[in-house]
């Protein structure tokens, strides 16, 4: 993708990205039960960051991406509380931050960006180092299903349609390679802007990919990194983890 088209990633993200329902009030419930400072890794344009600044709560966003993190200080200054937050740019697998947090939370499934085991554990060790005693973690990751893998490989799937305020649309589409060796999904997103009248007007293209974990990996991985799991959901309106679930919800404390 070439600059400009960095820039337009982050503004399509955050027309289209609005996260798993219930999330933002999950997550700004429990960091308000946390007594403490707040840290969010993978914070993107502040989607849930900026909530819990506008609540009056001491919360960090980091992100690895610049374009993402202008993005969210142009939006809580817009909110007039860009004071109350501090956006830092950097990576979830080695920051160092001089100050320790009640609760660190990595929401909307940003964990399966880290693309190898040792990866993860980089992250999770990080994590432990600034967690405050008692502190907690909590994440949120989907549940892969071996029909979708199926499904969706190798075909162009439509992720759904968004209006905005000028009456245009921007509309989503998925193209997904997997590696069921090493448990990647290498997605082609592409966004498309139409007018009122039909037309397209504007395509952005851009390509990542995420490391899809199943639930027992996880609750092992978890463990061998030293966390104990202490609430565990299958939505966040908190209903219980079962079979039937699409998304696993976790908080865990640092043993």
């Amino acid at each position: 993708m070439s600059a400009n088209n960095m820039y337009r990633w982050a503004d399509y993200y955050d027309l289209t990205q609005r996260g798993v329902p219930g999330d933002v009030e999950f997550f700004l419930e429990l960091a308000k039960a946390a007594g403490g400072d707040i840290l969010e890794l993978a914070c993107g344009t502040g989607r849930i960051t900026i909530p819990m600044a506008e609540a009056g709560l001491s919360v960090t966003g980091l992100d690895l991406s610049g374009d993402m993190l202008q993005k969210a200080k142009q939006k809580a200054a817009e909110r007039g509380v860009l004071e109350q937050v501090h956006f830092l740019q950097g990576d979830m697998r080695k920051f160092a931050l001089d100050q320790q947090f009640s609760l660190i939370m990595i929401p909307y499934r940003s964990f399966l960006h880290l693309l190898h085991i040792q990866e993860q554990m980089k992250a999770l060790a990080c994590i432990r180092r600034h967690l405050t005693p008692g502190g907690k973690l909590a994440l949120n990751v989907f549940v892969p299903h071996i029909a979708h893998l199926y499904e969706e490989a190798e075909k162009m799937t439509f992720r759904g349609s968004y209006r905005l305020e000028s009456g245009e649309e921007i509309a989503m589409w998925d193209y997904t390679r997997y590696d069921h060796f090493q448990q990647l999904a290498e997605i082609t997103r592409t966004y498309e802007r139409i007018s009122p009248e039909g037309v397209v007007t504007e395509k952005v293209v851009g390509r990542f990919t995420l490391r899809y974990i199943f639930p027992a990996e996880l609750h092992h991985l978890l463990r061998l990194n030293g966390f104990k799991i202490v609430e565990r959901y299958g939505s966040f309106d908190r209903k219980p983890f079962d079979a039937k679930s699409t998304e696993l919800i976790i908080i865990a404390e640092a043993l």
